[in-house]
């Protein structure tokens, strides 16, 4: 279970015709702590978590993991920081979904 949004990223980012290192903040499901370090890892965003470009304010482990309305925080969240970091910025909010399913969705901050 969790590993969905580094199935999902990847399809985003061929749609959008974007790359990894164009995303100014991601939000990455923390599902459980190893679930998470799996997709970044799986999705090559290791220096993106050092940097502070992945769950900037704290993911699911830190904010909670309200079942049934993880995505609405998860993009709320997003959402807040885009509006602080400007025009322009790229954020991707990525979801797990149960029996390996996965969800990404991407936002440009207007």
């Amino acid at each position: 279970m969790g590993v969905g949004p580094a199935l999902a990223v990847p399809k985003l980012l061929r749609h959008t015709g974007l790359e990894a290192g164009d995303v100014h903040r991601w939000e990455v499901n923390e599902a459980f702590a190893s679930q998470a370090l799996h997709c970044v890892r799986a999705l090559g965003l290791e220096g993106a978590w050092q940097d502070g470009r992945v769950n900037p304010d704290g993911g699911a482990i830190a904010l909670g993991h309200p079942l049934g309305a993880t995505g609405a925080r998860m993009v709320a969240t997003l959402m807040h920081g885009l509006k602080r970091a400007g025009k322009g910025d790229v954020g991707v909010a990525t979801l797990c979904i149960g029996t390996g399913m996965g969800h990404a969705a991407l936002f440009v901050a207007e």
